[in-house]
């Protein structure tokens, strides 16, 4: 399942008022979903979710669900870091 708020930041990279977007959803399924707007749908995950990726991390995703599974880990992670002073 994927959040209402990431649903949200896809739509607005890809400058959709509505699609189903699902945790099966491949990019391949969504109109103008192509490489180029790949790049401004990653940025615009992380600068809403204050989160960087690695470009493996990219990579693997298969669909949706990947990136949503991403996006909890990264933002758990920096959650983590941050009450263990590790960030500062």
């Amino acid at each position: 399942m994927i959040t209402a708020e990431l649903k949200r930041v896809l739509l607005a990279a890809l400058k959709l008022d509505d699609w189903d977007i699902t945790a099966a959803t491949r990019a391949s399924d969504v109109p103008g979903w192509d490489s180029l707007n790949h790049v401004n749908v990653i940025m615009a995950v992380e600068k809403h979710f204050k989160v960087r990726f690695k470009g493996a991390q990219v990579l693997k995703m298969k669909n949706i669900g990947d990136l949503q599974r991403l996006v909890d880990a990264t933002v758990q992670d920096r959650r983590r870091s941050n009450s263990t002073g590790e960030g500062s």
